[in-house]
Parts: C-alpha cells; structure tokens; sequence
C-alpha cells in the first residue's frame, strides 16, 4: 500500500505550522511530519523520521521546495535519495512531480531559479 506522506517546516517558533499542515492534508497526506527549525540547520528530526518511515511507491509532499531544503545540492541529494529508494516528490506552489519525466524536468529547473534568488538575496543584504 503507498502513502502519501507530507512534511513541513517553519523556521522559527515565532511562525506557525498549521497552514502548510493543512494544504498537507488536503493534498491527501495521511501522516504529517514537521520541523520547527532554520532551514540552514541540517539536524531535522522530523525530516528524518519521514525518511525512516516512507516505503517505496509513496510520494513526499512539501507546500514549497524551500520546505525541503535551502540549497540546489540538498534538495538534489533528497530527490536522489527518495528516486533511489522509489519514492516520489510532490511541490504543491510549484507544481512539480517526479513521477513523471517532465515533472523530473521542472524540478531541476525551479531548483536552480530558487537557488539564484537566495544569492541575489544574499548579495543585496
């Protein structure tokens, strides 16, 4: 039986889960994993619990790429990791599965766009 597992993350306490809980749920997630913890930090229990938990044939869920991982390379090696073991990505903002070759295509593409506006941002501050 496949799953549909989601995984959500905010950056500070201060900021609420519960919205991309919800999308979550409502793109069919039937367990939801979550971490309160900056983007930058590479210790995400929640992150790795779904990992321990998800099975080949199911599909993690994120609201945004950016709940995923911070950098091209980390969200490279995640989507590596989970095709490995047969488990498929869906972005709920940004349309992506990698299910399908085109959706494989996207994902590469947006990848690369989100990680030159995070130097653009970076260079700017």
């Amino acid at each position: 039986m496949t799953a549909i597992l989601g995984y959500a993350r905010v950056s500070t306490g201060d900021q609420d889960i519960t919205g991309q809980a919800m999308r979550l749920e409502e793109a069919g997630a039937i367990k939801v994993f979550s971490d309160v913890i900056s983007g930058k930090s590479m210790d995400r229990p929640g992150l790795a619990e779904l990992l321990t938990y998800a099975r080949a044939g199911d599909t993690l869920v994120v609201v945004r790429l950016d709940r995923l991982g911070r950098s091209l390379a980390e969200l490279l090696a995640i989507v590596e990791d989970l095709r490995r073991r047969d488990i498929a990505l869906l972005s709920l903002e940004e349309k992506i599965d990698t299910n399908s070759a085109a959706g494989e295509l996207v994902f590469h593409v947006f990848g690369a766009i989100e990680h030159f506006e995070r130097r653009l941002i970076s260079e700017r501050t």
